[in-house]
């Protein structure tokens, strides 16, 4: 048997709603957030996996509504710090620092908001947990930010951030990854939905 992780991304927030980018900012789901979520469960495959949590209060409320009953939280599956940009609109930033915010971008993986990770950084930090997944030969649960999905999806498709993602994700899914002996990830299934209660 192989080694999955079942990822999702929290519920809505308020800053989701307005486009500023949380990074390491503990904003709270919104109330449209827990709404949405109040309806909704994971799979009934997944019920009964260990579910590993970011430490952000969005992503424990996610957990906590939707009744993950084993969960624990890893801080390596907190958002990327975005540094002196969080709390502002990526357009509002692209505007204000013209070419050298479009030069940041143009880095991909090696992109860096001023006192901020790149998203290589993330994946540094993914790793070994990765490899502790796939030593389990278990089916693992997450629930953390797009930041740490897009990241996965990199190292499991050799994306480098540069042009359009190689597969369209649904943000209000989960994303099944495959690991390898080494904790490599590659993708198992996109956008599996969550289900009705």
């Amino acid at each position: 048997m192989s080694s999955k992780l079942a990822i999702l991304r929290h519920g809505i927030t308020s800053w989701n709603l307005k486009g500023k980018i949380q990074g390491h900012t503990d904003v709270p789901l919104s109330k449209t957030g827990r709404i949405s979520l109040s309806s909704l469960s994971v799979p009934s495959k997944f019920q009964d996996v260990e579910w590993i949590i970011s430490p952000l209060q969005r992503a424990r409320e996610t957990a906590k509504i939707l009744d993950l009953k084993k969960t624990r939280t890893d801080i390596r599956l907190i958002e990327m710090n975005w540094g002196e940009w969080e709390g502002k609109k990526l357009k509002d930033l692209r505007r204000q620092h013209g070419i050298s915010m479009t030069e940041n971008e143009n880095r991909g993986l090696d992109m860096q908001p001023p006192g901020g990770e790149t998203p290589r950084d993330v994946q540094d930090r993914l790793k070994p947990l990765l490899q502790e997944i796939a030593k389990s030969n278990k089916t693992v649960g997450g629930v953390s930010h797009k930041g740490i999905i897009r990241a996965l999806l990199c190292l499991a498709t050799e994306w480098d951030m540069l042009g359009k993602p190689p597969v369209k994700l649904d943000w209000e899914c989960i994303q099944i990854f495959s690991l390898d002996a080494s904790g490599l990830p590659s993708l198992y299934k996109t956008n599996l939905p969550l289900e009705k209660r």
